[in-house]
């Protein structure tokens, strides 16, 4: 093999994924800079390299060496050193700071920030913070290195590296020596095929009890991800025995362990089928139907009241009749302790919500509001004209303990909690939500139980209403305003089973269906529609108006590619940085895909990038006038959200809703999707694809179920 050695100008190109780089390298008897290609776990300009390869000549690029091996070492020359310091790779030194330190300490800058680091004070600029920046930041990169190294030696991507390093610190190596599948349950974007392929690298066998307990917990988070709370014993053996292809009975003994560690629970449920539950879903449902029992009982803290009069004195403030089932709801609302209020669009829930608001305040009760998302909880204060915050931010992360501040030995402050959009409502935050719930209070839980379930698992708003053991108000009864409105109408024929209607030509409406059979022909309608038709027929902004709802994330309609499609056609061109495989551009509408607590931005958050700064190696973004900021190394919690699932949608409203709905998203057409996205449009919904999808979706009444015990439980309790 042909060998060069020399220092690295410039990173042309790194692949995040498989460290795929190209790279600009000044080499001894080289006139011009030398074209190096190659893989390596981390590169950085200034750094020395020496290859092993052979020299090619590229058809497009000319004359490059094919590295089969590539060695880095830091740097020994002053603009080496230089050129490494600025190139990015500690945060706290960008060029200015990197000439001065080069200036200051010539060669011996790289030990006197490892440890000398109090000599940094010394340098024009660097007081005590920015010194500690730097200090930590040389510390963590160097731990991170190692960490990419070490993965890289096993054929795995380096790209979660530095989430690796925020988990386990220093000891990240030592823990995935010791137990690689820690990988799978500690870190996102890490699952267990990526853990398992490290695991097989340092010699655990195929059929060892580690692999068989860590396979188990896998395929039992991946089913409570898609929803469940627990499943049933031997669907879990076969489906981990399928999975990982070794015996029955190793996947059996591994259980048998895992319940002893109290790691799983098995119980029975009332039907006598044995369920494997996480223990944290096991708990959820069973405090949450005890608090609610316990809620339940005892005086409602509204001061008994005239309900006729007090139904005359809202009705004539208003100036709204309220129908018969609002004014039952408005009385159980001041009679019950704890209450649901359900109903589709336009059926008054809001108005009814407002109206109990109205007698609540007048006798003086404290009324806390809140929702699931920052966007639902907005609306909800839109609507009622009062305060009303995230379930998050009214319970309050305490990152001390990794928990809430309000919990039930430190109660929200309150007389009555409502609720809103408690469709979407994962089990777990439910059970955490009504653990701060005071036991004098009363709660009001509102949503709509046609919609999609929670992302997150269990269907807790449907499990209350079946349970019949917690007072519910129905609203059906449709309001002649909303039922001018054809999404309102549209939306409510697809709930029972029946075609929507549409405009005929020429005529004017707010629901819509153009026909597309080919998925690139709709692909590009969608991006017509978004960036032309609509804004100029409609008047609606595309980025601030107009969101695309997809059944799914993949394919040529799904989330991903529309998304790329929508960049291309609404943000081409601004300040950049690509991680991930995603390019993050300045005005880029963005989703937070995580509760990320110490940022207090929540799954599903939408906001947009303000600012990119290289040197710093952070992305600013606004969400709703909140700034804030990541770190480039940070950016996997972050996707484009020109398009978003319509999942990802609930709790949220927007002006106008394009719908792509294809065949190709056949495995998830079903009714309550179709009919959650068309429920989050208030003024526009135009469905771009074919007939047959939308036929479809309205005939596929039942979500795949969800194995759940929350009904059970309230039995039992309430």
């Amino acid at each position: 093999m042909d060998k060069l050695d020399g220092q690295i100008e410039r990173v042309v190109f790194r692949n995040e994924e498989n460290g795929f780089c190209v790279l600009r390298v000044k080499v001894r008897g080289h006139k011009d800079l030398v074209t190096v290609t190659g893989t390596v776990p981390t590169i950085n300009a200034g750094e020395w390299l020496a290859a092993d390869g052979e020299w090619l000549m590229d058809p497009r690029h000319g004359r490059q060496f094919k590295a089969e091996k590539m060695r880095m070492s830091k740097p020994d020359t002053l603009e080496g050193i230089e050129k490494y310091l600025a190139s990015g790779l500690v945060k706290g030194i960008g060029k200015e700071y990197a000439a001065r330190l080069v200036k200051a300490f010539g060669r011996d800058v790289f030990d006197v920030i490892e440890t000398q680091s109090g000599k940094l004070l010394k340098v024009e600029g660097i007081g005590k913070l920015r010194k500690e920046r730097i200090k930590q930041a040389w510390d963590e990169q160097k731990n991170v290195r190692q960490i990419m190294s070490f993965l890289f030696s096993h054929g795995i991507s380096t790209t979660r590296a530095f989430r690796i390093h925020k988990i386990y610190g220093d000891k990240a190596i030592e823990f995935v020596q010791r137990d690689p599948y820690c990988l799978a349950r500690d870190i996102r974007g890490i699952g267990f095929l990526i853990a398992d392929q490290i695991a097989m690298k340092l010699g655990i066998a195929k059929d060892s009890d580690l692999r068989a307990r860590a396979g188990l917990e896998y395929v039992l988070g991946e089913l409570t991800a898609s929803g469940h709370c627990a499943y049933n014993r031997n669907d879990l053996l076969s489906k981990t025995a399928g999975l990982l292809e070794i015996d029955l009975e190793i996947i059996e003994r591994a259980l048998a362990y895992s319940i002893e560690a109290d790691r799983l629970i098995q119980r029975a449920n009332f039907q006598g089928d044995e369920l494997i539950y996480l223990p944290k879903l096991y708990f959820a449902e069973i405090e949450l139907a005890k608090k609610l029992s316990v809620l339940q009982q005892g005086k409602h803290p509204c001061p008994p009241i005239d309900f006729e009069k007090a139904l005359h004195w809202v009705q004539k403030k208003t100036g709204i009749e309220l129908a018969s089932a609002q004014r039952q709801a408005l009385k159980t609302a001041v009679e019950s302790k704890v209450m649901v209020i359900t109903g589709g669009p336009g059926v008054g829930k809001t108005t009814l919500v407002n109206s109990v608001l109205m007698v609540l305040t007048a006798k003086k009760m404290r009324v806390s509001l809140c929702a699931p998302t920052g966007r639902a909880a907005k609306r909800m204060a839109e609507t009622t004209g009062m305060e009303a915050k995230t379930i998050h931010r009214l319970l309050q992360y305490n990152p001390g303990t990794g928990g809430f501040i309000h919990r039930g030995d430190n109660p929200l402050e309150c007389d009555v909690l409502i609720v809103d959009e408690s469709s979407m409502v994962d089990v777990v935050l439910a059970s955490q939500l009504i653990d701060a719930v005071p036991l004098h209070a009363a709660v009001i839980i509102v949503g709509d139980a046609d919609q999609l379930p929670s992302v997150g698992p269990g269907k807790v708003l449907q499990d209350i209403i079946a349970s019949k053991k917690i007072p519910v108000g129905h609203l059906n009864e449709v309001f002649r305003q909303a039922a001018t409105s054809r999404i309102v109408t549209n939306a409510h024929l697809i709930n029972q089973g029946k075609k929507p209607e549409f405009p005929e030509e020429g005529e004017m409406g707010d629901c819509y269906f153009v026909e597309a059979d080919d998925p690139e022909k709709a692909l590009a309608l969608v991006g017509k529609l978004v960036k032309k038709s609509i804004p100029e027929k409609f008047r609606f902004d595309p980025m601030e108006d107009i969101q695309i709802l997809t059944p799914m994330q993949k394919g040529d309609l799904g989330a991903r590619n529309l998304n790329v499609t929508m960049q291309q056609l609404l943000n081409p061109r601004g300040e950049e940085v690509e991680r991930f495989g995603i390019k993050y551009r300045v005005g880029d509408k963005v989703m937070q895909t995580e509760n990320d607590y110490d940022k207090d931005v929540y799954n599903g958050d939408i906001g947009r990038i303000r600012s990119i700064d290289d040197e710093a190696g952070e992305l600013v973004v606004d969400f709703d006038g909140r700034k804030t900021v990541y770190d480039f190394r940070e950016l996997d919690e972050l996707v484009l959200s020109y398009a978003i699932t319509i999942h990802k949608s609930q709790g949220s409203e927007y002006p106008c809703v394009v719908i792509p709905m294809h065949t190709q998203h056949f495995v998830l057409l079903q009714r309550s999707l179709i009919y959650t996205a068309l429920t989050r449009a208030k003024k526009l919904v135009i469905i771009v694809g074919t007939k047959k999808a939308l036929n479809l979706a309205i005939v596929k009444a039942e979500a795949r179920d969800r194995t759940t015990t929350l009904t059970e439980r309230l039995k039992e309790y309430c």
